[in-house]
């Protein structure tokens, strides 16, 4: 019976599997059969004439008119006299149009709205006769011009300009090498060339028969728009602070996904690696934390679908990060902790473009600890435990359980369409190998947008999102808060004598303290695997309602699934106390988004702009889960596909949530003299996370900006090319708080009621009808300036965040017969200070561009539930006594460290201090008394009292660092690029229980190469204590190091090959590259990386615990060479 449940779940995935493919199958067709659809409803429009002896150019004419439809034609080939006449009567155009057109020697052919009319291969049939024409004009020979077009700057060539014959609609376009050709009637001929971003040139042709053009860009152009909340803005119209990273910053180097290639581009964004892991979750924080125990994650916005998953950034055309009020209380209770806007890549008009990139990575670990060896070890525990004997091994159980690791890398793309379809579609593949044994991630996605022009008036588009993720995890994280060792914490702590087998071929354990395995066994011998897919899509329909006012809906779903299994086999010594232990669990989850919208925008003259903007938003989501695990197994062949085989059940679990978002928003932008910007938001969100006291909350915000480079007296200024001011300020909330926590709760108890065992409920939670939302106000002035003709150009922000009404769970009386209550009470801030300066500092054949950024955020409590600190602890559970490790204290950054002032090592004839646990010998440790006396009333004075207690702990450390940078030069000589990126965080603390497990030499496991400087009777000028058995772990700062760090984040190298050479080749473009992540780190932190966290509940996104060290799994650096091809 079990063989048979374990197909299911292939039977399941093969059945969705092909459900995906015959969907995007019909979608892949859609953009041929919808060219066809759209040319037959042009064709099946009715017209009626009634020309006598007119114009061909009038007739046709009257049928544009009519039909809406436009034709292009060469004035040479109907001429400028021919007259006809025809008549008829509500007939379809296609008729209409063979019987005009034939007789003439001419035929047509739709392309998107427009009707070309062609010279008709054949010769002209004598049915010509039958239509009162007078005499054909004489035919003079066409002259042909070719040319190439290309980037004034970059000399690159241009694909897609338009050409036009000036006065007709005569035209063409170049192809994807900027080559064009036309024919034109004449020598006196004007070329009009015209593209997007470009400054249009007039050419008159004269007697030349080749003409290559070089445009310049157009400088009112580069104001390119950015995406905010439902809309649009010119970059020179955004009143809000708002960073915009392209995309080719995303693609510098293969990253595990967007949110890693976003680290260190963009100012106030601060990205932080929690551990290096394939693919492990990165903490982002937009401007600081805005809550404590609360998330402070921004949402992110994924064409237009709030929540929506993130593609890889291959499939990405912009990042716009929405940061102050302004920008992103559009999305209201969502918006406190900032909105990253992602548009995906679109298709354009044009041939299909192919493009596959692929690269190939190799990794290694950053650093490795500096630990004793088997003999330097057997020396030093044999002061603590005279006992041990040596084992017979020397084993470097790093070098054992690190590895050299791997990243392949491969997308392929195809875009294209007509004017009335456009269609992108992309296959990516990613796939690593992690540097510590039977680690792993693999992903495979496909992404399709499709946008189609119904009707002159109505347009359509759906985007699509497929996924499937699989992870194969070492245990290299503790596991059971800390009290189950991982790969990492056991290779640096494992003793060195020991050899991976014993004399039995059993793997060895621990001797000294707790029996742990191994860090070999534990690497080779646990299975923990993992597979998610997620499915979204997002439908889009837009309807021109007349000139200024459209109407946007759409429909957007995504749903995940995944499971994840677990088992710990009985050649491992945790499994063997139990016959092997397994575990399998289940989700899935469904959210749901409908947002409808309605935009005004009309301009008066050249003195009044404005846009409306209303809109409605509802989103519903749901999420399941399911699990089961047991122990006492007969066979470890069959891993956790068994739980039926096990003899010890463990307690199934099953749990669903759901919650639904209704919102109201809109917003108001109005310009004066294009000088004078001014934008109001306002949005009302109604969340089923609260009761109804306070389910309904509004959130507005204003801004105003000047441009002041556009005032008269500034016009003599030439140097500046544009300075704009921007002042904001607005609400924004946070909701992230999980459902039912307002309601009275009930749990689940077993007890005996009269001798009898019985399982009962009881209440566990009282029920807060007034608790409400976390609310940030925020106020941003900033400004912006372009210099010399927009090679210089320089962003600064200043901000100031209060968020109040933070949740806490405050303990109750007694008597009320609950322990705690969730309540909104306290409140942080967060203000600093953000630059962005981007520089061309070179144009010409050798170009050098560079990109810096600069972010500062002083982080700080405001208030308390009472005003009093809050002590808690973030230490591995086998840590016993470290309960206090970090406090919340009004005025101090949220999370700061608590402990002691760490003094050296007592020296003989030294003055002790007493204290309970402390130390009072030579070469103990010595920690400073600050604290104790008391004045009458019994309150402390903070002056010494000559004993070491509790009371002289005191804040020993920040994890939030001082200020971040992130700067990027990218040099480029003709076909020849190199890129430099580096990135840094500056002034930020680490609490390290590494070191602190390693070096508190007490004699249970083993020690950095620090020990050998311990203090001895004949080593006394040292501050590293003595060896000691029983000593007391203790928060110090001993144990607080600089976190600060400046990484050399990206080292790139490429070559685009020559278009004389690729042109044999038939192929566009085709660049070869090579690159190196995370080569240079440059950091006084003594652990394996400086960008880690830890936390022994495995919530690492929580503000509470920032800047901690046990055993993460550290990030590699890696060496690339990649290709990148066009077609």
């Amino acid at each position: 019976m079990n063989v048979q449940v374990q197909f299911k779940p292939h039977l399941l995935m093969l059945r969705r599997v092909m459900m995906i493919m015959l969907v995007m199958a019909v979608w892949l067709a859609a953009p041929a059969s919808a060219v066809g659809v759209f040319a037959q409803e042009i064709l099946n429009k009715r017209v009626s004439l009634n020309a006598q002896d007119q114009e061909i150019k009038k007739v046709l004419g009257q049928i544009e008119k009519q039909s809406g439809v436009r034709f292009v034609f060469s004035s040479k080939l109907i001429g400028s006299g021919r007259k006809v006449s025809i008549q008829r009567t509500n007939e379809e155009l296609s008729k209409v149009l063979n019987d005009f057109l034939v007789p003439l020697g001419l035929v047509y052919e739709v392309s998107g709205k427009n009707i070309v009319i062609k010279p008709s291969p054949p010769a002209v049939p004598e049915a010509r006769a039958e239509v009162s024409l007078k005499p054909v004009l004489s035919t003079l020979t066409e002259i042909t011009v070719r040319g190439k077009i290309y980037d004034a700057e970059s000399k690159e060539p241009l694909p897609g300009v338009n050409i036009l014959v000036k006065g007709t609609q005569t035209g063409t376009s170049t192809d994807a090498g900027g080559n064009y050709s036309i024919a034109i009637p004449d020598v006196n001929t004007v070329l009009v060339f015209s593209f997007v971003g470009y400054e249009p040139q007039e050419i008159k042709v004269g007697n030349r028969t080749e003409i290559d053009v070089a445009l310049k860009t157009d400088q009112k152009s580069l104001e390119e728009v950015l995406v905010v909340g439902y809309g649009t803005v010119k970059k020179s119209d955004v009143t809000g602070s708002v960073s915009s990273v392209k995309a080719e910053e995303l693609t510098a180097y293969p990253a595990l996904g967007t949110v890693q290639a976003l680290q260190g581009r963009a100012a106030g964004v601060q990205i932080q690696a929690n551990n290096g892991e394939p693919g492990s979750a990165f903490k982002v924080r937009i401007r600081g934390g805005t809550s404590i125990n609360a998330s402070s994650d921004p949402i992110y916005v994924v064409d237009g679908f709030v929540g929506g998953a993130l593609p890889p950034p291959e499939d990405i055309a912009s990042i716009e990060i929405l940061k102050d009020a302004s920008a992103t209380a559009i999305y209201g209770s969502r918006g406190a902790n900032g909105v990253i806007m992602v548009t995906t890549k679109k298709g354009q008009s044009g041939k299909p473009r192919i493009e596959f990139n692929t690269s190939f990575s190799t990794q290694n670990e950053i650093n490795r600890l500096k630990l004793l060896n088997a003999s330097q070890f057997l020396d030093y525990i044999k002061e603590v435990r005279p006992e041990i004997v040596s084992a017979g091994g020397d084993t470097d159980w790093q070098e054992e359980v690190f590895r050299r690791g791997g990243i392949q890398n491969h997308q392929l793309s195809v875009a294209g369409g007509s004017d009335a379809v456009k269609y992108y579609v992309s296959g990516a593949y990613y796939d690593q190998k992690g540097i510590i044994l039977n680690s792993g991630y693999n992903r495979f996605s496909v992404t399709s947008n499709i946008d189609i022009q119904l009707a002159k008036r109505l347009k359509m588009g759906m985007n699509l999102f497929a996924q499937r993720v699989s992870r194969e995890q070492s245990r290299t994280q503790e596991q059971s808060g800390g009290l189950t060792p991982g790969v990492i914490s056991s290779a640096f702590k494992f003793e060195p004598d020991q050899p991976i087998r014993n004399a039995l071929g059993r793997f060895t354990v621990a001797r000294l303290n707790d029996p742990i395995d191994n860090p070999y066994a534990i690497a080779t011998q646990l299975q923990n695997e993992s597979i998610n897919d997620r499915i979204q899509g997002n439908l889009y329909a837009e309807y021109d309602i007349f000139k200024d006012l459209k109407f946007r809906i759409t429909l957007g779903a995504t749903t995940n699934s995944g499971r994840a299994g677990s088992f710990t086999p009985t050649t491992l010594n945790d499994g063997r106390n139990v016959g092997g232990a397994a575990s399998v669990n289940g989700s899935k989850s469904t959210l749901l988004l409908n947002e409808n919208y309605l935009t005004y925008s009309k301009k008066i003259g050249t003195v009044h702009d404005f846009s409306v903007m209303a809109g409605y938003s509802y989103q519903t989501s749901s999420s399941e889960n399911w699990g089961g695990s047991g122990q006492s197994f007969i066979t470890d062949a069959v891993s956790y596909w068994n739980l039926g085989g096990s003899s010890v059940w463990q307690s199934p679990n099953s749990g669903l949530t759901e919650w639904q978002l209704a919102s109201y928003y809109a917003r108001l932008t109005y310009s004066l003299l294009d000088r004078y910007l001014f934008t109001a938001n306002i949005r009302q969100d109604g969340s089923s996370n609260f009761s109804k006291n306070k389910k309904w909350a509004t959130f507005p915000s204003g801004a105003f900006a000047w441009k002041m480079s556009s005032e008269p007296f500034m016009q003599n200024m030439s140097a500046i090319s544009q300075w704009k001011w921007r002042v904001s300020y607005g609400l924004t909330g946070n909701q992230a708080i999980e459902p039912y926590q307002t309601m009275s709760r009930f749990s689940n108890v077993y007890t005996i009621i009269n001798g009898v065992p019985v399982n009962a409920v009881r209440p566990t939670t009282v029920a807060n009808n007034d608790l409400t939302w976390e609310t940030t106000r925020q106020f941003d002035v900033g400004t912006d300036i372009s210099l010399l003709n927009n090679r210089l150009n320089l962003m600064v922000d200043y901000y100031r965040r209060v968020t109040k009404d933070l949740l806490f769970s405050v303990q109750l009386p007694q008597y009320s017969g609950y322990t705690n209550q969730l309540q909104n009470i306290g409140s942080v801030e967060n203000k600093g200070l953000e630059i962005t300066l981007n520089t061309r500092n070179l144009v010409g054949d050798f170009k050098w561009n560079t990109d810096i950024n600069f972010a500062l955020n002083r982080n700080k409590v405001l208030k308390l539930p009472g005003g009093t600190d809050i002590l808690y602890g973030s230490a591995p559970g086998h840590m016993v006594g470290l309960g206090q490790t970090q406090v919340l204290r009004e005025g101090y950054p949220v999370g700061s460290f608590y402990g002691w002032i760490y003094d050296g090592v007592y020296q003989e004839g030294d003055s002790f201090i007493p204290g309970g646990g402390f130390e009072v010998a030579a070469g103990g440790e010595k920690f400073r008394d600050i604290n104790g006396k008391k004045d009458a009333q019994g309150v402390l004075t903070g002056e010494p009292d000559g004993l070491l207690n509790s009371d002289d702990r005191t804040i020993i450390g920040n994890p939030h660092p001082k200020f971040t940078w992130g700067m990027n030069n990218d040099f480029s000589w003709k076909g020849l690029d190199l890129s430099i990126f580096f990135q840094a965080s500056q002034g930020n603390d680490m609490l390290s229980y590494t070191l602190m497990e390693l070096n508190l030499l007490s004699g249970i496991n083993n020690a950095t190469t620090d020990a050998l400087n311990r203090w001895t009777p004949t080593n006394t000028n040292t501050d590293i204590p003595k060896a000691m058995a029983g000593r007391t772990r203790r928060v110090s700062t001993r144990w607080i190091q600089d976190g600060s760090y400046v990484r050399l984040k990206n080292l790139a190298i490429g070559y685009n090959l020559p278009k004389a050479f690729l042109d044999k080749l038939k192929i566009s473009k085709l660049r070869i590259y090579a690159s190196a992540q995370n080569i240079l780190t440059f950091t006084n932190y003594e652990g394996y990386d400086p960008e880690v966290n830890y936390s022994s509940d495995g919530n690492t996104d929580s503000n509470r615990n920032l800047g901690l060290d046990y055993g993460s799994y550290p990030n590699a650096k890696s060496y690339t060479i990649g290709l990148n091809v066009g077609f």
